[in-house]
């Protein structure tokens, strides 16, 4: 799943909160406080930042090994 730009309900802008918001969760805050501190208060919002996944690193790493297996056998893409 990409990353939120805008809230899948109510259409509000939560792009430019989701790198704070991933920052902060990690480091151990409570997303329910963090995303107080960012002013998401409607629900839809919020379940949007909770649930969001970033898959983009994953599957890079995928993408990185077939164009290497591609290479190995002689098929250049």
């Amino acid at each position: 799943m990409l990353l939120p730009v805008r809230c899948f309900t109510c259409g509000a802008p939560l792009g430019h909160l989701w790198d704070e918001f991933k920052r902060r969760v990690q480091a151990g805050e409570n997303p329910s406080k963090v995303l107080d501190d960012l002013g998401v208060h409607r629900y839809c919002c919020r379940s949007v930042m909770i649930s969001s996944v970033s898959y983009i690193e994953e599957i890079a790493l995928y993408y990185i090994v077939r164009a290497r297996r591609l290479r190995a056998e002689g098929e250049v893409r």
